[in-house]
């Protein structure tokens, strides 16, 4: 994929506008009743934080002014997504403590893959919650929050408890993949790559069986540069060897085995349009947004991408965000940066609330969508 600039992003979102003229822009808006998302930590609102153990300081300081189960300082693009569609933010499945499910569900969890994984999150962070377990929790969601309304329709109980009518009508959302490669290119590049069918597959099948329950809207992101988190630069020397770094200073060899998996993962979109005759499925083009904001940071009012706003990273001592560890014998704590609204990357591994909300108006507009089209009316098949 080449590099996106500004000017392409705004030239795009310009083309768009004057192509929503057409049947796209007389479409009426969807007015989504609920949002029920799949994911890992680029979604999680609370999943993994219930489930293990809970998100620290400083997270979450910008936004929620407290931890809430985020791996940012403030909101993601779930957030956003629903702050678009006028809906509450999504309270997560696992989570038993003030929940409410009126407009739907949060099964994303910090770690999810969409394979199940040979590894445990005391070992490398992945969840056990990988996209079948979400889906099986999805279902135990619908039967039992339908079962449960039906005695208590009526009284205040009902009051966070979905609609059985509105699974039909709400908006499904997928945002994984970014751990199947990390898990992947430990394995080696050669493995991962012939992994890539089956792991697109994978979540395809995840759709059809919502569809078979009843969905009908399917928002699906890709996955971003991953060559361009910071904790894949951490460890490469400096300087780094011929070839290894691309033209924005990421891993070439980790972006490009992004950009493969996402062509597949259209690829296996496109074909999910012609067998599910019912649904509007969108295919979300994050990469280009998330690589347009690298690329263009500066301009854009961001410092250097590659930098880090949370945790201690200089040269070999890493103290990750929110922890503390000694250093020359002097104890350091990994805290945040002055202002978090500067910075691309939080703690190495997740966006900042500035970053989540370029990307999220970037990308609901329908400028990146394939086919295009703004999220208020991602019920419209096309």
């Amino acid at each position: 994929m080449g590099l996106i600039s500004g000017r392409d992003l705004i030239s795009g979102f310009l083309l768009f506008s004057v192509l929503s003229s057409g049947s796209a822009g007389l479409a009426a808006p969807c007015e989504f009743p609920a949002i029920y998302n799949f994911g890992d930590s680029n979604s999680d609102t609370g999943g993994i934080s219930a489930a293990f153990v809970p998100i620290s300081a400083p997270y979450g300081e910008h936004f929620f002014h407290k931890p809430a189960g985020r791996d940012s300082d403030g909101r993601l693009t779930v957030d956003f997504i629903a702050e678009r569609l006028k809906l509450p933010y999504l309270s997560a499945y696992l989570n038993s403590i003030g929940a409410n499910y009126r407009h739907g569900a949060n099964f994303a969890t910090g770690g999810s893959t969409i394979r199940r994984q040979n590894e445990t999150i005391f070992q490398y962070g992945i969840s056990p919650f990988a996209l079948d377990m979400q889906i099986v929790q999805f279902d135990q969601f619908k039967a039992r929050t339908t079962d449960l309304y039906n005695q208590v329709k009526g009284t205040p109980e009902a009051d966070k408890l979905p609609r059985p009518e509105e699974f039909s009508k709400a908006l499904y959302t997928f945002d994984i993949g970014q751990n199947d490669l990390s898990v992947g290119f430990r394995l080696g590049p050669d493995q991962l790559k012939a992994a890539l069918p089956d792991i697109v597959n994978q979540l395809a099948a995840a759709v059809k069986h919502l569809y078979e329950q009843g969905g009908r809207s399917f928002w699906i992101h890709n996955t971003g540069p991953f060559g361009c988190l910071p904790v894949n630069l951490f460890y490469v020397s400096n300087p780094p060897p011929q070839g290894y770094l691309d033209e924005l200073g990421c891993v070439k060899a980790q972006n490009e085995m992004s950009v493969e998996f996402n062509r597949q993962l259209k690829d296996r979109v496109t074909k999910l349009r012609e067998e599910l005759k019912e649904a509007a499925v969108v295919y979300v083009d994050v990469h280009a947004a998330k690589h347009g904001l690298i690329a263009n940071a500066k301009r854009l009012g961001f410092a250097d991408p590659l930098k880090v706003c949370c945790g201690y990273h200089v040269k070999y001592d890493h103290i990750w965000c929110g922890n503390k560890g000694k250093v020359n014998g002097s104890e350091i704590y990994g805290g945040s940066c002055k202002d978090p609204s500067v910075y691309a990357s939080w703690d190495g591994v997740h966006y900042t609330e500035a970053a989540s909300k370029w990307v999220a108006d970037q990308t609901q507009n329908g400028s990146l969508t394939d086919p295009p089209t703004p999220i208020t009316q991602a019920c419209h098949r096309l």
